[in-house]
This record gives C-alpha cells, structure tokens and sequence, in this order.
C-alpha cells in the first residue's frame, strides 16, 4: 500500500521555485530578506494547485525543524543552506546561492509522501500566516481549518491603490500575522511609487517625440 502510494506520488507534477528577493526594514538599522515561493501542481495532495507566498530564511529554519519533529526522525531531511554570519542583503552572489539551496530543500521535502501529509508544510507554502499562527492552525487552535487558510491565500495582481487596499482589508483578519498584513504601507506605497515612475516616464517620451516632430518641421 505504501509503494502503491509513492508511486502515486511520482507520477503527479510538484514544480517549486524560489524566487524575487526583497529587502524588508523593520525599522531604521534592522532588516532582513524574503522571497517568494511559487508552487504550481497537479497533486491531489493539495487543495490549491497554484499559489506563491513570501518567507525569510528563519522561517525555512523553523519549518525544517517542525518537520523533523514531526515525523518522529523517520524522515532524513535534506540540509538547509548554511547560515552566513557574513551574509550581504547587497552580495547577489550570496543572494542567489541561498535561493538555489533554498529551492533545492522545498524540491526534495515534496518527494516524500510523509512529509507531504504534514499540516505544518502545507500551511507554510500556500498561507501567509506566520509560524506561530501556522502551528495553531495545524493543532486546531484556530477558528480557520488549514484549507480555508490555505483559500484565503490568493493570487490577484493588483491594478490600482484601491484595489490593493480592498484586498487588504478583505485578507487581513485578525487571525492573520504576515508581514504584509501587519504593515500594507509599504506595499501602497510602492506601487504608488512605480504609478509616477511610469507617469514621469511617459511624459518624457511624449517630450522627445514632440522634438522630433519639430526638428523634422525646421529640416523640411
């Protein structure tokens, strides 16, 4: 029963990738890097086939060690990258080495059936809720199941500051403890940002094109 299982297992398609690092302040002198986890399946194992959420390195580390507790040390997990006390959140080099291990720990935990039974995986790749709220949610100690956590993921682009913050405030509960629910601003305030780039941006194309028109006026 269990081979039939892992067979099962193989045959179904679990691509993960590990991507778009961004730097997040916590205040003035402290702060830390995030990246983005995009998993696209077909896998009856879980409920959302496409999702992508954001988590830091100690949150990689707490994961690897819920794992290993809670498979009861039947399972060899695969190794992290190490920990750099010289990390650079302005070393691309370094950057991009820790996303490959990163990407390369996710691809060999979701080879294994056991660990692919686990609340605590499930809610750490498809939710935004932080390990905390995640491990409350795995032991029933919240009003939310682990599919309706894994739901209120979503993965809507957002095309207007309104839209951004209706979503927000529809996602954002009080149950809920990312990063990006306890401080919006930043995120409305980038796209603010990037909106007057690309205004500014335009502006100066239509400039250019207006000289050009009259210098071909001047020339003819």
């Amino acid at each position: 029963m269990i081979e039939e299982t892992n067979n099962i297992v193989k045959q179904q398609v679990i691509s993960v990738w590990v991507r778009d690092p961004r730097i997040r302040k916590n205040d003035f002198w402290h702060a830390y890097m995030d990246y983005e986890i995009c998993l696209h399946t077909d896998s009856v194992c879980f409920t959302k086939k496409i999702s992508s959420v954001r988590r830091r390195f100690s949150e990689f580390v707490w994961l690897r060690q819920k794992l290993q507790a809670n498979s009861m040390l039947m399972v060899q997990l695969p190794e992290l990258p190490p920990k750099n006390p010289f990390f650079s959140l302005n070393n691309a080099q370094q950057i991009t080495e820790r996303m490959k291990g990163l990407q390369k720990f996710l691809e060999q935990i979701l080879q294994n059936p056991l660990l692919l039974s686990d609340s605590c995986l499930h809610l750490f790749l498809q939710s935004q809720l932080s390990v905390s709220k995640i491990q409350a949610c795995a032991a029933g100690r919240t009003h939310y199941s682990v599919a309706q956590a894994v739901q209120r993921c979503g993965l809507r682009r957002f095309h207007s500051e309104e839209d951004l913050q209706k979503d927000l405030n529809m996602s954002c509960d009080s149950d809920s403890d990312s990063s990006e629910c306890r401080d919006p601003e930043p995120r409305i305030k980038d796209l603010a940002i990037n909106k007057a780039a690309s205004t500014a941006l335009l502006d100066l194309m239509a400039g250019s094109q207006e000289e050009t028109l009259s210098c071909s006026s001047g020339s003819t």
